[in-house]
């Protein structure tokens, strides 16, 4: 997780995010509750047990979307580090050697390689990380839905350099835009995904989409695309320091899942959830986003 220092509005992601509130001034109100919750979902998954690493964000430049490090990197098993290309050049100075370097350090890990994809940069193509890729990391899969933030070219790219099979669809909001992230409309936990179905509009590709799924022995949890405007599907499967699962989500999230749905998750997890909601409203994105897991191994 990384600790903001300037979270405000961001009008350079306001165009292609239709979940994010129009860009406006932030009050200082609405700042110091923004980090009130990120600092009550940090203890939070503490006290459950998850191992948090916090960075710290430097108030210079002005990063107001830093408390989103899922989609400039990314933390892989055989000690891989992805670096993502991002649209909006505010959000490109979120990627902070330093960080890297700190968490490495006090974590232990143990590090391979760098995968630097940020040069499509300079081709206007990008690829925003565990924002536009959901990864089932079990059986090598990619899946995307295609966005102005999620590009084909640099997904190819991911997907030979790290050995992904990239699986692509098209997704678009109750407006008919493309839904800026996969992962507001999908999620992977355990044994089971999390889909809105609905925002698929070429049937074809519901169908090839939910037959991969279900071939790697997912049951499907569908949402509506009401509950994804309310980040039903921005959750996040976790493991705490005994092993035991959990999926964490938003309390905006958790209260727009029907009795039917969250017992579907329960029998599956323990599930946590915090208040975001400052968060979800001014940046436009929920508690999946505020967590870049870390699958790096150990010294």
């Amino acid at each position: 997780m990384v600790r903001p220092a300037a979270f405000r509005a961001n009008q350079e992601t306001a165009d292609s995010n239709t979940f994010q509130a129009p860009a406006g001034a932030c009050t200082a109100a609405q700042s110091r509750a923004a980090h009130s919750e990120f600092e009550t979902l940090a203890e939070t998954l503490a006290r459950e047990g998850v191992e948090v690493h916090i960075g710290v964000d430097t108030p210079e430049p002005v990063k107001p979307d830093a408390c989103f490090p899922n989609n400039w990197v990314s933390f892989h098993g055989d000690g891989s580090i992805v670096l993502y290309p991002m649209l909006a050049p505010s959000r490109r100075a979120e990627r902070r050697a330093e960080l890297l370097e700190e968490l490495v350090r006090r974590g232990g890990y143990r590090t391979s390689r760098t995968v630097d994809l940020t040069a499509w940069e300079q081709r206007s193509m990008f690829l925003e990380g565990t924002g536009s890729v959901v990864l089932d990391r079990v059986h090598r899969v990619a899946y995307a839905c295609l966005s102005p933030r999620t590009a084909l070219p640099p997904l190819r790219d991911f997907a030979q350099r790290c050995e992904y099979d990239a699986v692509t669809f098209q997704a678009l909001d109750r407006d008919g835009r493309p839904i800026y992230h996969t992962n507001v409309m999908m999620s992977l936990a355990g044994d089971f995904a999390v889909l809105c179905v609905d925002a698929l509009p070429v049937r074809t590709e519901r169908r090839v989409l939910c037959s991969r799924l279900e071939a790697t022995g997912r049951d499907i949890l569908v949402l509506s695309i009401d509950q994804i405007y309310e980040f039903a599907a921005n959750i996040l499967a976790l493991e705490n320091c005994r092993g035991d699962p959990l999926v964490v989500l938003s309390s905006r999230a958790r209260m727009a899942l029907t009795s039917d749905q969250l017992r579907f998750i329960e029998r599956r997890a323990s599930v946590i959830s915090c208040d975001v909601s400052t968060i979800e409203r001014i940046g436009g994105g929920s508690v999946r986003c505020m967590l870049a897991e870390v699958f790096l191994p150990r010294h």
